[in-house]
């Protein structure tokens, strides 16, 4: 499973933060479309509900890819959606769905506050949990029993339930939810993080836990091959 999406200008659409819509970004967009089909396809077929999605190290882009991953699962109605802010530490995801919570899933598993009053829709589709405060402490929280207990909870309501979590070699919060999750998606920013370190979080992660790997930030003279093979059907007129 990869994809190729660009390094472009953002800026918020359809309440997703993506990218200006320039031949680029619609390569972009086609590419977050295939991804999601090609997600679907791996979910279905190995009856997967709950999936991470991670990187070796901060900036490879991966909350920007699980935000319109969910968006776009969401959108053909096939499914009931969840994404979930799992990344305790420097949470991000709020700011892609242009909201400004106040609580989220650190008050849920403190005990502080109910999933009726932290659950957000940022589209029609689309159920979103914040992270709430941030903690240092985060690994502890998400390993205990009332993570466990609330993704149980969650399994039961949402047919998917995609977590945006903390990149896994700085910390060990991912790695703590290992035995809770389906599977994992891995984001890998090209020019930009070493291969010995996505060797490293296969290792750790264990080939049969992941999904997929989706290649972030092409060459710009790959981004030119695309459009020239493929950039006359984003710019075809409609009708």
């Amino acid at each position: 499973m990869k994809t190729v999406p660009f390094p472009l200008k953002q800026t918020i659409i359809n309440g997703i933060k993506g990218f200006e819509k320039d031949g680029g970004a619609l390569i972009f967009f086609e590419q977050c479309k295939a991804l999601r089909a090609k997600f679907e396809y791996q979910v279905d077929m190995h009856k997967y509900k709950v999936v991470a999605v991670t990187s070796s190290i901060a900036e490879e882009g991966k909350t920007c890819i699980c935000a319109n991953l969910a968006a776009n699962l969401a959108s053909i109605g096939r499914k009931k959606v969840l994404l979930i802010d799992a990344d305790l530490r420097k949470s991000d995801l709020a700011r892609y769905l242009n909201i400004s919570p106040k609580l989220g899933l650190t008050e849920i598993l403190r005990g502080s506050a109910s999933l009726e009053n932290v659950i957000h829709k940022p589209t029609k589709e689309l159920y979103f949990i914040p992270c709430g405060e941030r903690i240092t402490d985060a690994s502890d929280l998400l390993a205990g029993d009332k993570f466990r207990s609330f993704l149980k909870e969650m399994r039961s309501r949402f047919d998917i339930v995609l977590l945006d979590t903390s990149p896994i070699l700085p910390v060990a919060d991912t790695l703590s939810l290992r035995d809770q999750i389906d599977g994992f998606i891995l984001i890998f920013r090209m020019g930009f993080t070493p291969h010995v370190m996505l060797r490293q979080i296969v290792d750790e992660i264990g080939k049969e836990k992941i999904l997929g790997v989706v290649l972030n930030y092409v060459e710009p003279q790959r981004q030119k091959y695309y459009e020239r093979y493929y950039g006359k059907y984003y710019h075809k007129d409609s009708g």
